[in-house]
């Protein structure tokens, strides 16, 4: 243990925090200049900050592909689109689509809802403050606050859509409305983008869905308030998403970075887009053909807060055996399978006993 915070009882005062239910917005609106010391990550996290930064904010750096999915449906456009996505799944596990058939009203009242929700009074959004994971609607800071190491400057307001049906009436009232439209509209885009990843492997472009791939949805609306020291803290730590994939809608205000071999790239939000990318779930069923990569969103510098709505899709139905690992299609003898299968349980259990991290469960698997 660290010498310094050898006289420092840090469960004592991440549980007060916790039990004040304020979040970090409560923090940073309160006018504090300096942040609490559970936040304060580990010099090895904040080093790679600054190296990296650097190095990807050059206003020519290409950012994540961007891909157009107008025209979607004709045939001498459709197979071009599919190579576009092939490849950026491949190269970068990462791409933003324009023209994906969501009107920008619908983007904009879906952002503003959430920014609505965390802009409450502590006290309204406090009834809602809970941790219980995994099932209906949670709003907390940092899902991973008792698991991790340091915890990280932002709020979520989590709501588990599907597959068990949840009671309207447990979102909150604020957003809603917008929290179910987004569900709907969110599944229409990944459920198109499924298709082209199947197809970008040879599948049926309905395997994906027939699998139930998009069937277990859970939302979760982020809120990275400024934050009055982001040199000593991170937005959220790097990692990749457990899950098939992933459609997250953000505001304007920067921050996030997605690992592009040594380097971190910003990720320029661009108006009216959505980003999308590949999870650990979807690398390992592609047998290693499309990639989840790690991605991290530093601590927020400006005073407007940074709003993410994360859509993550995921699998219903195991299979019978209920283990899964590399879809026995795409395996041949010059193709051999390179994960092994696993349990829905060792899946689980490598999500929820530890803090965010990256790819631990893929390495595990790995033959």
């Amino acid at each position: 243990m660290n010498m310094a915070y050898a006289d420092y009882d840090r469960m004592k005062e991440v549980k007060e925090f916790d039990e004040s239910k304020m979040g970090v917005k409560g923090l940073s609106d309160s006018g504090i200049t300096s942040i609490p010391r559970f936040f304060i990550h580990p010099p090895q996290t904040l080093s790679q900050l600054k190296s990296s930064s650097s190095s990807s904010s050059s206003s020519s750096s290409p950012g994540i592909p961007m891909i157009d999915l107008s025209n979607l449906d004709s045939p001498h456009h459709r197979p071009k689109i599919v190579d576009q996505i092939r490849e950026a799944s491949k190269t970068w596990g990462f791409f933003q689509v324009i023209n994906h058939g969501v009107a920008v009203s619908a983007l904009e009242e879906t952002i503003n809802a959430i920014k609505s929700f965390h802009e409450q009074p502590q006290q309204v959004k406090a009834k809602h403050y809970v941790r219980e994971e995994g099932r209906g609607v949670m709003y907390a800071s940092n899902n991973d606050l008792y698991r991790s190491e340091a915890a990280s400057w932002h709020d979520s307001l989590q709501v588990w859509m599907a597959p068990q049906p949840l009671e309207v009436e447990q979102i909150p009232e604020i957003c809603r409305r917008e929290v179910v439209a987004w569900d709907t509209h969110a599944k229409t885009v990944a459920e198109s983008v499924m298709k082209l990843l199947c197809e970008g492997l040879g599948l049926e472009s309905g395997k994906f869905k027939e699998l139930t791939f998009s069937n277990t949805r859970v939302l979760v609306g982020h809120c990275y308030p400024y934050c009055p020291q982001p040199d000593l803290t991170m937005g959220i730590i790097s990692h990749t998403d457990p899950v098939v994939l992933t459609v997250l809608l953000q505001n304007q205000v920067p921050g996030l970075q997605v690992k592009h071999g040594d380097e971190w790239v910003d990720v320029k939000p661009v108006p009216g887009g959505l980003i999308i990318n590949v999870g650990d779930f979807l690398q390992i069923v592609s047998n290693g053909e499309y990639k989840s990569v790690q991605h991290r969103v530093l601590a927020n510098s400006c005073k407007e807060p940074r709003i993410s709505i994360v859509m993550f899709f995921n699998l219903a139905k195991w299979k019978d055996s209920d283990s899964y690992g590399p879809l026995p299609e795409l395996l041949s003898p010059e193709k051999p399978a390179i994960y092994s299968n696993f349990t829905q349980k060792e899946y689980n259990d490598n999500f929820y006993g530890k803090g965010l991290d990256s790819k631990s469960f893929i390495d595990k698997i790995t033959i």
